[in-house]
C-alpha cells in the first residue's frame, strides 16, 4: 500500500468521523426535554414580566441540562463575573459597583430553577447578598 493511499483512506475516516460528530452534536441540541424546559422558561420569563428569547436560540444555548449555567453557578469565577457585570461600565480606574435593578439577576434565577434547582437555594444566597433596587 502506498503512501498515496494511506493518506486518502486516514482522510476518507477523519471525514465521516466528522460527520458523525457534527450530526450528533447538533442532534443532542433539539431533543424533546430541551424543548420542554425552553417553554418552561419561556412561561417563567413571561410570568416574571422578562423579554423572551426565541425558543430555538434558548433550544441551543441551554439545550436540556442549562450549559455554562448550570456548571456551579455558586462558583468563586461565576460569582466574579456576575460582580464584575455589576458596575457602571468604566474600565480601570474608573470602574465602580452599583446598584443594579433587581431584574438583572431573575433571568439567572428563573434558568436556575428550570434547568438545575439543585443550585437555586446557594445562588439565592449570593443574590441575597447583593445591594438590588428597583432602578429601570
Amino acid at each position: 500500500m502506498s503512501k498515496r493511499a494511506l493518506y486518502i483512506a486516514a482522510a476518507v475516516i477523519l471525514l465521516v468521523l466528522s460527520i458523525v460528530a457534527l450530526t450528533n452534536y447538533s442532534a443532542e441540541y433539539q431533543t424533546a426535554e430541551a424543548e420542554k424546559k425552553a417553554d418552561q422558561l419561556i412561561a417563567e420569563l413571561n410570568t416574571a414580566g422578562l423579554r423572551t428569547p426565541k425558543k430555538e436560540n434558548i433550544v441551543k444555548v441551554l439545550g436540556a441540562d442549562g450549559g455554562a449555567v448550570c456548571l456551579d453557578p455558586d462558583d468563586a469565577l461565576r460569582r466574579g463575573i456576575l460582580y464584575g457585570q455589576l458596575t457602571n461600565g468604566a474600565a480601570g480606574p474608573g470602574q465602580r459597583p452599583v446598584i443594579a435593578d433587581n431584574k438583572v439577576v431573575q433571568g439567572q434565577l428563573l434558568i436556575i430553577k428550570v434547568y438545575c434547582p439543585s443550585y437555586l437555594e446557594s445562588f439565592q444566597k449570593v443574590v441575597d447578598d447583593l445591594k438590588l433596587e428597583e432602578v429601570a
